[in-house]
This record gives structure tokens, sequence and C-alpha cells, in this order.
């Protein structure tokens, strides 16, 4: 059955489709993998939670598929969610965090039911940076208190496992799931996806709904797919999309959004496309391997017809930047949602969660919770001026005089960052990007080439990259 764990999700579909396999042994080949690989001595430590009722979900899909047919693309695929992502089931909802380990949510959050109605079988739930990299600075990508160290299996205890959605890339290149959900405020499914030769896919804000999510700032945070193809993260992003009441930010999506990407995969898709290379972060950011590969990408992408514009500069890549959005955004988000778990959850905001952290600092703590403490000194209300001047500081330069000032200078349909640099200009700006495995370091380490585009621009990205993936097939499994 080891060899249904690399497979993709059509592949996946056709077998149960054709009886060769069922939901339910898919899910126990995925549970022996994890057994296996997850926990065992050096182990990923890449699953935080698995969920009780997997194989008892399976064999009702099954059992739906034989007598009224399959919901479509993901009916029996099980898929994994990072431990910000509320699920009203037998699992926990932590981020990570020892002092959420036994809260419960009361409901799915809007993305959990999209995956649901599809037929996905939720599998678990991944480790992660606690809090979403947003607790200390001391804190390593992919620890948490709850769950440990998460390891890349390219490279366990070598090379960085990315954060914040760190467990779900380790899975999914693992081969731990079918694919797995992260999220990101800055960087946190891009980073990840590029160290793991995964294909991530970071939406538009709005594009999927971030009600039931832990959040960190409400103006950058969204969920998004991590997979091993670009077609397969297609096949979950067209899941989780749609209009919610409860996040306004999906109201900008009418319109824009589609249940199925999967038209969009062209294999002819670079022809004629406008392409900006982003070259700031060559020098002393990129190694001789890295500016090697980038090469050979650019190479590729040439051959393919895209049309490069080489060097170009984004208006505002000079000015100075910060951080201070999330700072006030995060005490507002968190209360918020402290405040909806069930009454019996002790935990109720921000400032209980730094006092059980410093009550239990032998297990809770073992780095600093300064980024909590920090974020705990502001008012909560949002009206500071400072919040207000990032706010819109923010918005001006990485949309009016950033990203939305480049690509109509140079009539570009994206641009293209090496690795995951520059996640950052598109995360204020709310606009997407994709990750795309652009092959190996000598030592083994992924390497990855990034493609931002417009807000809602997921088609034209997803066309970009999976032509460019179908030509260069650069991704290979790790050796577990």
């Amino acid at each position: 059955m080891d060899h249904y764990t690399e497979a993709s999700i059509r592949t996946l579909q056709l077998a149960m489709r054709t009886g060769k396999i069922t939901s339910r042994e898919l899910t126990i080949a995925y549970l022996e993998r994890i057994m296996q690989h997850d926990k065992q001595g050096a182990g990923l430590n890449a699953i935080i939670e698995i969920n009780p009722q997997a194989l008892q979900i399976a064999e009702a899909l099954d059992r739906e598929r034989q007598i009224r047919g399959e919901r479509g693309p993901l009916h029996g695929i099980p898929v994994l969610l990072k431990d910000n992502i509320a699920t009203a089931d037998q699992m926990h909802t932590s981020a990570g965090s020892l002092a959420l380990a036994h809260a419960y949510a009361s409901r799915d959050a809007f993305l959990v039911q999209r995956l649901r109605s599809a037929g996905a079988v939720i599998l678990g739930k991944t480790n992660m940076t606690e809090w979403a990299n947003f607790m200390s600075h001391e804190m390593p990508n992919g620890y948490s208190s709850r769950g440990g160290q998460v390891r890349n299996p390219y490279g366990p205890g070598l090379f960085d496992a990315g954060g914040s959605s760190s467990g779900s890339g380790a899975a999914a290149a693992a081969g731990f799931a079918a694919g797995a959900i992260g999220t990101e405020t800055s960087g946190s499914i891009l980073n990840p996806s590029a160290n793991h030769a995964l294909v991530g896919i970071k939406p538009t804000v709005g594009l999927i709904s971030r009600s039931g999510v832990i959040p960190i700032a409400i103006s950058q945070d969204t969920p998004g797919p991590m997979a091993r193809t670009v077609e397969d993260a297609a096949i979950l992003l067209g899941a989780m999309t749609g209009i919610d009441e409860e996040d306004p930010a999906t109201a900008a999506s009418e319109g824009h959004f589609f249940s199925d990407y999967t038209p969009f995969l062209d294999r002819r898709g670079l022809q004629g496309t406008r392409v900006g290379i982003v070259r700031s972060f060559q020098g002393e950011q990129m190694n001789a391997d890295q500016l090697s590969l980038f090469q050979t990408a650019l190479r590729v992408l040439e051959e393919l017809g895209a049309v490069l514009v080489d060097d170009v500069r984004i208006p505002s890549e000079s000015e100075p930047t910060d951080s201070a959005v999330l700072y006030y955004e995060f005490k507002t988000g968190v209360n918020a949602y402290l405040s909806r778990l069930p009454s019996a959850f002790p935990l109720r905001t921000l400032a209980d969660v730094i006092a059980w952290n410093k009550a239990h600092a032998d297990v809770a703590l073992r780095y600093s919770q300064d980024i909590l403490e920090q974020s705990q000194e502001t008012s909560g209300t949002l009206t500071e001026p400072t919040y207000l001047l990032s706010r819109l500081r923010d918005l001006r330069w990485s949309r009016t005089e950033g990203l939305d000032a480049v690509l109509e200078q140079h009539q570009l349909d994206c641009l293209l960052y090496p690795h995951d640099f520059g996640y950052g200009i598109a995360a204020k700006a709310g606009y997407p990007s994709i990750t795309v495995p652009a092959g190996f370091e000598s030592s083994g380490k992924p390497f990855g080439i990034m493609f931002t585009g417009r807000a809602f621009s997921e088609p034209s990205l997803i066309r970009i990259g999976h032509a460019y993936e179908q030509a260069s097939l650069l991704r290979k499994p790790p050796q577990l």
C-alpha cells in the first residue's frame, strides 16, 4: 500500500472509483506510515493529534460511494489540518500551545465544513510553530510546547522545517496524507512549502474564510493548501472557497472564486506570459547552489515561452517596514476567538494565556513569550495612532507603491522570486503567491521558486505554476 501514499489525488480517486482501494484502506495506509515515521526514534513529529473518527468517516464515505456515487475529487481522500484550525469533533484545537491543549471548538471552521462537504476525511491535526510563530523571538521554526519540534524529512536535524505550518509541510512531504492545510500571516505556508519541496498556495486574503481559525492578524491571515503537485493544491483550494457571512473579507471574492481550479491547469500556460524577475535577494542572501538553481528555472521558463522582464524593482522595496499591525491585531483576534470557546474552558483572554504559561513555565516556556506580552500591552481596540499609521502605510507600500505599481509599469502577469524570498510584501498586500519545487541544493536541501500576482489571480498563478512544474518535474520524495 506504500505506493499509494505518494499518489496524486486524481490517481487515488481513480483507484477508489475502480475498486482497487477503499477510503478505509487508504486511511489505514496513511496511519501506518505515520506510525512508522512520525514518532518512532528520531521521527518527524509532524502530527500533533489523530482524528479518532477518521476510519469511521472513511467507511461511511465508502458506503456512500457504493449507494450514491462520489461527491467529487476529494471523496474519501484523507487530509491533515494545521492545529490552529477548529474542528467540532473529538480533536483539540490548540495552536500548539499547552495552554489550549484541552480546548475543544464548539463548531468546525468554515473551511473544515467545506472540506467535509466535499467528502474529505479529516485525518488529524499537524504540529506547528506555537501560536503560528507569534509567541517568542527565541522560538525555532516548528517548535510548540504541546507538540515538540517538527523535523524536515529531507534532513531531520539538518534542514529548517519552516514556519509556522511546519507540521503540514513535513506531513505532506512525507506522504502522511494526500495533502495538508496550512495558514499564513507572512510566509507561513510559502516558507515550509519551499523547504519541503511542496506546492504551497497562499491565497488572496478573503478567498478562503478565516472563521474558526486561531488568528494573528485579520488584515493578513489566510488558510491555504500544501500539496505535492499543483493539481492537488488546486483541488484542495477549490474545495475551501466560498462566501462566509462571519468573515466579511470573503465578500470581496464574489465573482472571483472558483470551486474547481483544475480547468486552469495548462502545460502551455507560460506561452506569452510576462514574468518579472526580482533579483533583490541575490548576493549575500543566496548561495551558489541557489543561484544556479534559480538560473536553471529561468531557462525553463524561457523555453516554455515566458517573456522574462529581468531585474524589476518594486518602487517601495527600500522603504522601512515593521510588524506593528500584527502586534495590535493579535490581541483583538485572540481575545475574540477565546471568548467563543465553550464556557467550561477557563482561559478567555490573551492575558489568561500569558498567566497560564507563567504558572506552568517548566513545560510551557522553554522559550520566552515576549511577543505575547508585547501584544498584550496594546489596548485591544485598534485605536492607537501607531496601529492606524502602520496599517495604512503597509497598504500604500505593498499595493499602491509596491506590487500594483511594478505589475502595472511592466505590464506583468506575475513576479518571480527565488525560494520564498519576498513573501512579506504580498502578505501585507493580501495578494496571492504560489511556490513550486525547483530542485535541490548539493546538500539535499529543497529549493523552490515563487510566483506572486494581483488580487484573486489564483487561476493565472495555478496555470503558470503547473506549466513550470510539468516541464521540470523536479520534486523527489524524501528518503525515510
